[in-house]
Order: structure tokens, then C-alpha cells, then sequence
């Protein structure tokens, strides 16, 4: 039996309510993909272990960082090196973008909040 197909953005739109609540796409050796639809404005944090990427597949972020702003269209992918400060946000209404991080990494690195998501969901088709 073949692997499943997922159409990342349409299961996305139907599955994820809230914003930065990030489901699981899949398992990739010791990393996970994950998806998020992004919200006005995110914590602090920064990942003292792990880089994380981000690709925007619908919709406009912005990632800030203690130096400057980085924007973020449709098609547009970033590697935030580890142990670098960041704040993602978004720029239009809920963007969805995709997530690739080690399965350890929470959303919120080593900032605590009410954001932070440990028992993650997984996206289906």
C-alpha cells in the first residue's frame, strides 16, 4: 500500500482553528514537518538546540528579530539559525505556513507561555 497523500493547505484550512497552534504533517527521520496558521503576534523565544525553517505557503509573515525584520511571502522559505532571538507574526489574515524542526523542539523554544503547544495534533486527509 502506497503512503498517503496530504494536501498540506487544504487540510489546513479545514483542520486548523486557532493560530499558532501547530499540527504535525509528518515524521522525517528525527525532524517533523508541521504546520500553523500564524497570528497577530507570537513570543519572544529562541531555540538553544535546533534550527527551525519556515516556508509560506499561503499568505504574508514577518519574523522579527532583535536586529531587524525579515518578510515572508507565498513560495518564501528561511532557516533561523539556533540560539537566535525571533518573533514570527503575521502580515495578512491567518497565513499558513509550513514548519521543519527536530520532534523535540516546542514552538515556543525556551520561552513558557500560554502559547506554547506540547501535545501537538496531527494534520490529516
Amino acid at each position: 500500500m502506497p503512503p498517503v497523500k496530504l494536501n498540506i493547505l487544504q487540510s489546513a484550512e479545514r483542520q486548523i482553528t486557532a493560530t499558532f497552534d501547530p499540527h504535525v504533517v509528518g515524521d522525517v527521520n528525527e525532524a517533523q514537518v508541521k504546520v500553523a496558521k500564524f497570528g497577530e503576534v507570537f513570543d519572544w523565544h529562541a531555540h538553544e538546540q535546533e534550527d527551525e525553517a519556515f516556508f509560506v505557503l499561503k499568505g504574508q509573515i514577518a519574523i522579527d528579530f532583535r536586529d531587524g525584520t525579515v518578510e515572508l511571502g507565498e513560495g518564501d522559505f528561511m532557516v533561523v539559525p539556533k540560539t537566535v532571538e525571533h518573533r514570527p507574526r503575521s502580515l495578512t489574515k491567518e497565513p499558513v505556513v509550513v514548519m521543519f524542526e527536530p520532534k523535540t523542539t516546542l514552538n515556543t523554544g525556551d520561552a513558557d507561555s500560554a502559547l506554547t503547544v506540547s501535545d501537538l495534533k496531527h494534520l490529516t486527509a
